[in-house]
């Protein structure tokens, strides 16, 4: 039963982390040309891209949580 959670979580670990939003484009230009003022700026997520974040973060932390019992009760 855990075997098949960890599987779905797998997926959809993989599924969130693509559909994210690639917050590094063009930034590794401005550190080469001098232009670091964005570099350290706070950039705020909104909408759908805090909930894809925040539930990646969850599913991660699940799916530590599950593969450690897993590997708990096999030993």
């Amino acid at each position: 039963m855990l075997e098949t959670i960890l599987l779905i979580l797998s997926v959809l670990i993989i599924v969130l982390v693509l559909l994210q939003s690639n917050k590094a484009s063009g930034d590794a230009g401005q550190i080469f040309s001098g232009g670091n003022d964005r570099l350290f700026g706070v950039v705020k997520e909104r909408g759908l891209e805090l909930v894809i974040t925040r539930l990646t973060a969850v599913l991660g932390i699940a799916f530590f949580v599950i593969s450690l019992v897993l590997y708990l009760t096999t030993k």
